[in-house]
């Protein structure tokens, strides 16, 4: 503004326009029609925010946990013998190194290093868990299975003895359930082990029922189809109808029963492999079984179309751009047209559902990928801003480090948990925001124009929920005019930056961000609880 004179000028044309538009369309002094909808700056009808806020997949919040790596046995020497030599047993100080490749097992070594993690001890670990506002506990694959990582399934009916048993997942369902929790599983359809029983009976012989179960013949260099070409690892028949059935059709199924023991989704390993039409089936079976339930694709494919063959994906592509963003190799307007366009085509609300992955068991960790603490710190802050369910790798809140395969799956570090763990602090910060942001978790996108910033905004029908995200990714300083998409956003209102202590005032729709290299803010509206004059009076 320039003055009290200007602002009354202002106000006094306002009102005049204010005046003329109610007098046009028969609306006497300040009432609104009675059946005007209410709507959010994208024109969204208010209902539908209330809809996805009762949607407990849309936005949440997702802890990713390896059973043997995060929380130590409480008894390890009485299940010592489930480890029998090759198998090695590691001290919870020691750290995963890559190995050598066993010829007689098919495997590499680090593939059977374990740190004795279970089931119960997970338990004794929920309350970090719910402290840390985390509100959906996401499992890698916890079935019988040779390895450490258990992506070679023998058994899918059975927890691998090293974790414990169906009625220890019954139990951990039902603790995170009394905390109003949630519990997904990994699915591995696509292939099971090498030593898994129904491949080893389909190998034995050429009448075996489970020989067509698998690619099995000589036109295959390994005998059979393997996944990736990896032994270990042969493929499924998924075009079986008895494959099918038995992983994910009967009642009896996998993917049934468990969701009969109190799981809440499934997120599918390799679902690009399972394709469509699989994908569609085993879908529709969990929600008739346990309407609600999510399934979620490991899907690295741009995230159009995908759905409603499954609930969301993975949402590596969004990674991709925000990784190219901090790199320097993707400029913040093209990456912020990059996700508009990605929002766009694949839809608002499998987006809300899909996870935002910054770092998992395959990839490495993310303070290892990005040394620079503005690095880590603006894509976390893209990860709890973007549409989508942040999921969080064990150990990122604290700091943990680690590289490729098998580093970055390291033993959760217990002894970081302090009160002096700026990273910790760093990360409650950022959920305490996620969770005073209604529009975060459920709220529209709408991509603001700019030269050189990543700028957008996430709203629902309340001024009070909008939140304005400006990230500058470069090492110079960038003063930008930034149009701002919200009609009901009053004339100097302020803004405040939840993360630091920038303030910006709107000025005719606009706001002018002056940010300091390597820097993002996330704006909230100061909505004063007064009786006293504001704008807002009549505006939600």
């Amino acid at each position: 503004m320039h003055g009290t004179v200007g602002f009354a000028n202002r106000l006094v044309l306002v009102g005049a326009s204010a005046g003329l538009f109610l007098m046009a369309h028969g609306i006497a002094g300040g009432d609104m029609p009675a059946d005007a909808p209410a709507t959010g700056a994208s024109g969204t009808p208010a209902n539908v925010y209330a809809s996805r806020s009762a949607d407990w997949r849309n936005g949440a919040l997702i802890y990713q946990v390896i059973v043997d790596r995060f929380a130590p046995s409480a008894d390890l020497e009485a299940k010592r013998h489930l480890y029998p030599d090759p198998k090695k047993l590691r001290a919870w100080a020691e750290k995963p190194k890559r190995g050598q490749f066993l010829p007689e097992v098919q495997v590499w070594s680090q593939e059977i290093d374990f740190w004795g993690g279970d089931l119960q001890s997970l338990i004794g670990k929920l309350d970090y868990i719910a402290d840390l506002g985390m509100e959906v506990l996401y499992l890698n694959p916890i079935c019988k299975a040779y390895t450490n990582h258990k992506y070679d399934a023998q058994d899918y009916f059975a927890v691998s003895p090293e974790y414990g048993t169906r009625q220890d997942l019954r139990a951990l369902a039902d603790a995170l359930h009394s905390r109003d929790m949630y519990l997904m599983l990994d699915g591995v359809f696509n292939h099971m082990g090498r030593t898994a029983p129904w491949f080893a009976d389909a190998t034995s012989s050429p009448d075996s029922p489970y020989r067509d179960w698998f690619y099995i013949g000589e036109q295959y260099k390994l005998g059979y189809r393997a996944w990736a070409d990896v032994a270990n690892l042969p493929e499924l028949n998924l075009e079986h109808p008895k494959v099918r059935a038995r992983i994910y059709g009967d009642e009896d199924s996998v993917v049934q029963g468990y969701l009969r023991d109190g799981v809440d989704g499934w997120r599918l390993d390799v679902a690009f492999d399972l394709g469509f039409d699989v994908l569609a089936e085993l879908t529709a079976a969990a929600h008739a079984t346990k309407p609600g339930s999510a399934v979620v694709g490991e899907i690295w494919n741009y995230p159009e179309q995908w759905s409603p063959a499954v609930d969301a994906v993975m949402n590596f592509h969004a990674l991709a751009i925000c990784d190219g963003l901090v790199s320097g190799r993707i400029s913040g307007d093209k990456a912020g047209r990059m996700l508009a366009r990605m929002i766009e085509d694949a839809g608002i609300d499998p987006i809300l559902k899909a996870w935002l992955v910054l770092d998992n068991h395959d990839v490495p960790r993310l303070k290892t990928r990005w040394p620079h603490k503005w690095q880590q710190r603006m894509l976390q802050v893209l990860q709890f801003t973007l549409p989508g369910a942040p999921c969080v790798y064990y150990g990122v809140e604290l700091g943990m480090k680690g590289g490729d395969d098998p580093e970055q799956r390291g033993p959760m570090r217990w002894n970081l948990v302090t009160d002096e763990n700026v990273t910790l602090e760093w990360f409650r910060k950022l959920v305490a925001m996620r969770e005073d942001g209604v529009a975060l978790k459920v709220g529209d996108f709408r991509l603001l124009d700019s030269e050189e910033l990543l700028a957008f905004q996430r709203s629902t029908d309340r001024t009070a929920d909008t939140r304005i995200v400006v990230a500058n990714p470069t090492k110079a300083a960038i003063t930008e005019v930034l149009a701002v998409r919200d009609s009901k956003l009053m004339n100097w209102s302020l803004l405040k930056d939840e993360l630091g202590d920038a303030e910006v005032r709107v000025d005719a729709g606009t706001i002018q961000a002056n940010l300091p290299a390597h820097t993002v803010w996330v704006l909230k509206p100061v909505m004063a609880d007064t009786i006293e004059y504001t704008p807002y009076k009549r505006v939600p």
